[in-house]
């Protein structure tokens, strides 16, 4: 993370290693941190407890939105209507397009600024990374642009002169995030990624599949326990 680091950062917080990893990069900086988790409705919403684990271990501050009613409304994602399956392969199949929730991040980016401004907080700060672009608009650079802009302009004369909207990983790849957060000595085993929601990681849907693919890639450890290899360890 380049620049100057902020006094005060309002994060979007998913439990999952992207967020966790850019709330300790902020923490190891010195900045204050408020955890901002939401429920809008997706089948894993068990990724917010784990978002709480987080803020216990930085000593951060850990607030949920609360948007199921909102999340009800929006059909035809495989995160938030329970009739379309969450589809297995790799992350950068277009079959994973069924896992888009539209618009998700520009709404969650201007709460998330709201709450910044009512707290006379000077940033903002999400974990979106280079491997998001190919199926996530709402994670490119290009959105990125203009919804910090989008975020100054409605908020002028109420944010901090050198408010910032952080996005710290935009151009790296998750590799590189498990790189970094194995620097930052990140509690890996207590984040949640499986867009499935069961006991355990599946180990097969799209962001299984990239999780396990950043530790190997990265040289990392992976504490996680995966449902397709559970029955394996067990036989052993």
């Amino acid at each position: 993370m380049t620049g100057t680091a902020p006094r005060h950062a309002v994060l979007i917080a998913s439990g999952g290693m992207d967020s966790t990893v850019t709330a300790y990069e902020l923490a190891q900086q010195g900045s204050a941190l408020t955890l901002l988790s939401f429920d809008y409705g997706q089948r894993h919403v068990k990724e917010v407890e784990f978002a709480a684990l987080i803020a216990e271990r930085l000593s951060a501050t850990h607030e949920i939105v609360d948007l199921a009613d909102f999340g009800r409304l929006l059909h035809g994602s495989a995160l938030t209507d329970t009739s379309v399956p969450v589809p297995d392969g790799h992350y950068t199949a277009q079959s994973m397009r069924a896992t888009v929730v539209p618009n998700r991040n520009a709404v969650m980016l201007n709460i998330a600024a709201s709450v910044a401004v009512a707290r006379e907080a000077d940033a903002v700060a999400f974990g979106a990374h280079a491997g998001d672009h190919e199926i996530y608009p709402d994670c490119r650079p290009a959105f990125f642009e203009k919804v910090a802009a989008c975020i100054r302009a409605g908020n002028e004369g109420f944010i901090d002169p050198g408010f910032q909207v952080l996005a710290p990983f935009l151009h790296l790849a998750k590799a590189d995030i498990a790189r970094r957060g194995d620097e930052l000595a990140v509690p890996f085993g207590l984040t949640w990624s499986c867009y499935k929601g069961g006991d355990v990681h599946c180990g097969t849907c799209g962001t299984c599949v990239e999780r396990r693919e950043a530790f190997s890639l990265a040289g990392v450890a992976d504490p996680t326990v995966y449902a397709d290899t559970l029955g394996a360890e067990v036989a052993r």
